[in-house]
């Protein structure tokens, strides 16, 4: 028997809920069990260290469940009990008998089990005595049956002793009633300290990558980590596809691959390989190996796969792939072509296999590959590693740079940026071609326009246009899109009259329709900016009509939002939806993850203008999942941004004060998700009445004149500025903002800006003034005729507020009582509280009458 080591343990990233589980059955008066059980390396025997370390004056039994004496009945009983077996005298006769018999080899008959289980257990308590125990044994299920039987049913009677016992395994098969905590996978942000904690400084996306291929497996990360040379910790040379055989979770899986018959190893290995979703394939494979799916049994019984209706399944991506990469390249080699001879009919697996075991430069067998590929219908990832095969079977260096360049384009099209940049990370140091350089580095700037740079997106992006101009003039023209995205991101909107310059360049009669919409959205953009709305009108509704016009290839979501951001810039709401949402059915029908939450994005938008707050919010919550689904760093900050600002306009405090902490110091000052976070928290000041902290966030939002800071998200939120400076007298801020959106307001057909504006100047006119009542009048006529829109309840509110300011109660009421219903309808509660319906002359915050 030993005491707990005082040995500080790492500490246990993502595993609180079952450290608290633990401690509390260390820490409680009576005794108990746990079973904690998950795939290798998921921390099963660190869960067990760390009990045995918080063991305090406890005394402590170990052992763990060994395969090579799993046919030797007890002994992994016999290990642990061998420390207390000198208070075996003080069991009874009987007791001491069988537990003696069992322990050295004779076993126990089946009518003597049970005494054998009371002896373990009387064995314990008087080992207890003393001070409390604790028992841990790992691996349970590794060892031989009966000890896992005796100790189950001694489990089950811990309750009124003072001994506490942990078990491990691989499943719950071993539990039989003992309470069980299933390890799961730790997620991302685990996953990412756990890296840390093993290897300080590792570049960010080094770490997102291998907090991919790792799983959420500890023990994966950790072998991940410790095989990187000195070029992948920086994050100059390509990273691990896979944890490496030899790592310690390679060697856990080999050990159990290695206790598997013959067949029934090969069976397993067949059906991780086999990446097809037809059962029949795996059938007709095994059958040609001269065996049966049904040879898989005990691979089932070990956990290490699960077969039903459906077919066969694994654990986890990580439990697939740990099987192929710990057997020998020549049983791979056999099972590949196994199951290349399966899949006649599917011509791009079929070559996926059959590249799989190439020796050799194969340009014909490269080929097919890339035009199957084409083809589609196999899915984005599937066409990636196509691409990444036929790079590596091409004999010709620039043919084989381009493939490398398609294969991480469709991996970042399936959602995959970590895979994409791993791809990019191949392409040979000295350029290939220009034309072939110019696409990655487009690639490379979209990259970080969406995931984690977009500040720096725009000299990648701007760079690879001018590379490329000369050969693809469309691309460029996306290119040149994105970078002006980009701009617009980061808040730098002095530099898009380069890219609008570049634009010009570039320009040529007779375009296409899709180069044609880039090319009127990018100098519609640039004037936009400018103040010169006479003249950025007519080119960005020139892309509204050409948006709905694209047909063919020209049809995609990314000319389709350009077509949306063209639109809500001229206020034509409703033709903007429309575009953003043919863009989201198409990104969804092609399963496009690259481009989905940037639809979304513009779809909430729209719905934003359009009054539809609820339809906003649920186009954010699938734009933050499919972001969050992707590696869209940039983009889940902008849906989490609007999350904020609609959960405020509802003056829902809680909800909007998650969102902006999710985004949290992530945000640069100056980016957009930045401001939207001011902009939430200025409205909520408004729900408050904390009407000077709300003008100071709002007029922070851009610096006019540097051609720094938000310019469209100010401007959006102009009304609320208005009304927060109003309330303190900061007029002159007020109309500076003001003289800009009533520029912008004014070029519009708009009635619902209009109305906004009309709102503005009725804040900003005199109280109780003829001007203001007429300018509360005009926004209210201009106002949508749906009663239930929430701008037109505000009017209605601050117009009754304004009426009864006036003393006038009567005139007042209809108003504040519509606003009240709106409000309402609406969800937006604290807004209905109006104080000013309960009390004819309630007081702002400065004194004067409501």
């Amino acid at each position: 028997m030993v005491t707990a080591s005082t040995v500080q343990i790492t500490v246990l990233r993502g595993r609180d809920h079952e450290c608290r589980a633990i401690r509390r059955l260390l820490d409680g008066p009576d005794g108990g069990a746990l079973l904690v059980h998950g795939e290798p390396g998921s921390g099963r025997s660190a869960l067990l260290a760390y009990a045995r370390h918080h063991a305090g004056d406890r005394a402590v039994l170990t052992a763990a469940g060994l395969a090579d004496e799993a046919t030797l009945p007890y002994a992994g009983l016999q290990r642990l009990l061998d420390p207390v077996l000198d208070r075996a005298a003080t069991l009874p006769e009987r007791q001491r008998r069988v537990l003696r018999r069992a322990l050295a080899g004779g076993g126990c008959p089946a009518d003597e089990r049970l005494a054998l289980s009371m002896a373990v257990l009387g064995l314990l308590a008087a080992a207890a005595r003393d001070r409390p125990l604790l028992c841990t044994v790992d691996d349970v299920d590794s060892g031989d049956r009966q000890t896992a039987e005796t100790l189950a049913v001694v489990a089950r009677r811990l309750h009124r002793l003072p001994v506490t016992l942990l078990l491990a395994a691989d499943t719950d098969a071993a539990a039989g009633g003992i309470p069980a905590h299933r390890l799961r996978p730790l997620d991302e942000r685990n996953s990412r300290a756990a890296l840390a904690d093993r290897c300080p400084g590792l570049p960010a996306p080094v770490t997102a990558v291998l907090a991919t291929v790792g799983g959420g497996n500890p023990q994966a990360l950790a072998d991940l980590v410790d095989v990187l040379t000195p070029g992948q910790r920086q994050g100059e040379e390509p990273l691990p596809a896979a944890p490496p055989a030899g790592g310690a979770l390679g060697s856990a899986y080999r050990a159990r691959l290695d206790r598997l018959p013959p067949d029934s190893r090969q069976v397993l290995l067949l059906a991780a390989l086999d990446g097809d979703d037809d059962p029949a394939t795996l059938v007709r494979a095994t059958r040609a190996a001269g065996t049966t799916v049904d040879a898989l049994a005990p691979a089932e019984a070990a956990g290490l796969v699960r077969t039903g209706p459906a077919g066969v399944t694994f654990p986890s991506p990580l439990a697939r792939t740990m099987v192929q990469v710990v057997v020998p390249f020549a049983e791979r080699r056999a099972a590949h072509l196994l199951l290349a001879r399966a899949l006649d009919g599917r011509r791009l697996r079929r070559a996926l296999h059959l590249a799989a075991v190439a020796d050799g430069p194969d340009p014909r067998l490269a080929a097919e590959l890339e035009t199957a590929a084409a083809d589609g219908g196999d899915g984005w990832a599937t066409a990636a590693a196509a691409l990444r095969h036929a790079a590596d079977l091409s004999d010709d260096p620039v043919q084989a740079a381009a493939r490398l360049v398609t294969a991480a384009r469709y991996a970042w099209r399936g959602g995959d940026p970590d895979t994409a940049r791993q791809v990019l990370r191949r392409l040979p140091s000295t350029p290939a071609h220009p034309v072939v350089t110019a696409a990655a580095g487009l690639l490379r700037g979209e990259l970080q326009l969406r995931c984690d740079a977009p500040a720096a997106a725009v000299t990648t992006l701007l760079a690879a246009t001018e590379a490329i101009a000369a050969t693809d003039r469309a691309e460029a023209l996306l290119g040149l899109v994105r970078a002006g995205e980009a701009i617009c991101f980061s808040g730098d909107h002095y530099r898009y009259a380069d890219v609008a310059r570049r634009m010009s360049a570039l320009h040529r009669d007779g375009h296409p329709p899709g180069a044609e919409l880039m090319t009127a959205l990018i100098a519609g953009v640039a004037a936009t900016l400018r103040g010169e709305h006479e003249q950025g009108g007519p080119l960005l509704r020139r892309a509204v009509v050409l948006g709905g016009r694209l047909t063919g290839d020209a049809l995609t979501p990314a000319a389709l939002t350009g077509a949306a951001v063209a639109g809500l810039l001229v206020a034509v709401d409703a033709a903007a939806h429309r575009l953003a949402d043919r863009a989201v059915d198409l990104a969804r029908a092609a399963g496009d993850l690259s481009q989905l939450p940037r639809a979304l994005e513009l779809r909430a938008m729209t719905e934003y203008w359009l009054g539809r707050h609820d339809a906003a919010a649920d186009s954010c919550r699938e734009g933050l999942r499919a972001a969050r689904a992707s590696g869209q760093h940039t983009c889940a900050a902008v849906h989490l941004g609007l999350l904020a600002v609609l959960a405020a306009l509802r003056a829902d405090r809680d909800t909007s004060l998650r969102h902006v902490a999710e985004i949290g110091d992530t945000a640069a000052p100056g980016s957009r998700p930045y401001a939207l976070t001011r902009w939430a928290l200025a409205v909520l000041d408004l729900a408050d009445g904390r009407y000077a902290d709300a003008a100071d966030r709002l007029t922070s939002l851009a610096r006019p004149g540097t051609g720094r800071g938000q310019v469209l998200v100010q401007v959006m939120a102009t009304p609320h500025l208005v009304e927060a400076a109003a309330h303190v007298g900061h007029h002159p801020q007020a109309r500076a903002a003001l003289a800009v959106f009533d520029r912008w307001a004014g070029s519009t057909a708009s009635p619902s800006r209009r109305a906004l504006s009309a709102r503005c100047h009725a804040l900003l006119a005199p109280r109780g003034s003829a001007e203001a009542e007429e300018q509360f009048r005009r926004a209210l006529r201009l106002h949508p005729a749906d009663s239930a829109t929430f701008e037109r309840a505000r009017t209605e509110l601050l117009f009754g507020r304004e009426l009864r300011h006036s003393r006038r109660p009567r005139d007042a009421r209809p108003h504040l009582h519509r606003a009240r219903q709106a409000f309402t309808l609406l969800g937006a509660g604290t807004w209905a509280e109006l104080r000013a319906v309960r009390d004819p002359c309630a007081p702002f915050g400065d004194g004067r009458c409501s």
